[in-house]
């Protein structure tokens, strides 16, 4: 099933008490694309870079099936841009530096071929661009995802609010379902939330897990335990695009599935982090990805006696 993931083809220099790297490939929709082509090979991506982004990287996306017909390259400008610093708990990080560079003034402009896609995928960016998507499609999708953040929360909050009412899925972390909702629960949160219009709600959790909601059902995934964590930048990406690519590739809505694409999102989140940036997305095959979901499963797979 054709898959359109929205968001930031970039550039990002990440500093993490692991080590630290000067400019690499980054951006919610790279993370995302990548992540998903692992589960489906029919993926339409729409963002925007500057000409000083590599065409090899552009041609990489191609190699994995990644269709960038959609990705507006502007002649004498630069790609947005963005330096971070993680602490010592790799939970909180310092912005060092953020160059909106060409995303400023981003347009998003679905090509025909894109416009009766069944599977979008809305990544973290103003919630008026992604609106701007959605308004673009000709036919009512299967499925829509979408991510933001609590910075949305602060400057655009009812922009962001007449985007939850038109999506499915909506994907936050903890603090920010909080913050969207002002409620220190997470199941009245959540009730809040799915309220705003979205029949599902996954919060992610980072080291600790995940939780999808779903009426009065609620389906918790724990994280996987680590030898080693390099760079969490990018995760949330990653576990988005291995939960929409699941879905897209199963073509089945029901709360069982929704349970599996959650663990499937989970373990390419894992993935992520083991190396910096990209580089691990690039370099698995899917027994690999195989491989880490039964190590998922095996986490609370349990016989309980009566």
């Amino acid at each position: 099933m054709s898959l359109l993931v929205v968001g930031t083809v970039a550039f990002d220099a990440i500093e993490t008490p692991f080590g630290k790297t000067d400019k690499i490939i980054g951006g919610a929709a790279t993370y995302i694309s990548l992540a998903a082509s692992y589960f489906t090979s029919e993926i339409n991506l729409v963002s925007i870079v500057g000409s000083d982004f590599p065409e090899e990287a552009i041609a990489q996306m191609n190699d994995r099936s990644i269709n960038t017909e959609g990705l507006q390259i502007i002649e004498g400008e630069k790609s947005f841009f963005w330096s971070g610093k993680y602490h010592n708990d790799m939970n909180t990080r310092d912005t060092l530096v953020t160059e909106l560079n060409v995303l400023e003034n981003f347009d998003p402009v679905l090509p025909d071929s894109y416009k009766d896609s069944e599977y979008i995928m809305l990544g973290n960016l103003t919630p008026s661009v992604q609106m701007r998507v959605l308004e673009q499609l000709t036919k009512k999708p299967k499925l829509i995802v979408m991510d933001t953040m609590n910075f949305w929360m602060d400057v655009a909050m009812d922009d962001l609010k007449d985007v939850i009412a038109k999506i499915d899925v909506l994907t936050i972390n903890d603090e920010e379902a909080r913050q969207l909702t002002d409620e220190y629960s997470l199941v009245k949160a959540a009730r809040k939330i799915r309220a705003m219009g979205p029949r599902y709600l996954v919060i992610k959790k980072g080291e600790h897990g995940a939780l999808l909601f779903h009426d009065d059902q609620v389906f918790y995934s724990p994280a996987l335990l680590l030898e080693e964590v390099f760079d969490p930048t990018g995760a949330g990406d990653s576990f988005a695009g291995g939960f929409i690519g699941f879905l897209a590739a199963s073509d089945d809505l029901s709360f069982d599935n929704m349970k599996r694409a959650v663990i499937y999102g989970s373990a390419m989140a894992s993935f992520c982090v083991e190396k910096f940036g990209v580089e691990n997305l690039e370099e698995l095959n899917r027994e690999e990805v195989n491989e880490r979901v039964k190590q998922f499963s095996n986490l609370v797979q349990f016989t309980a006696e009566a």
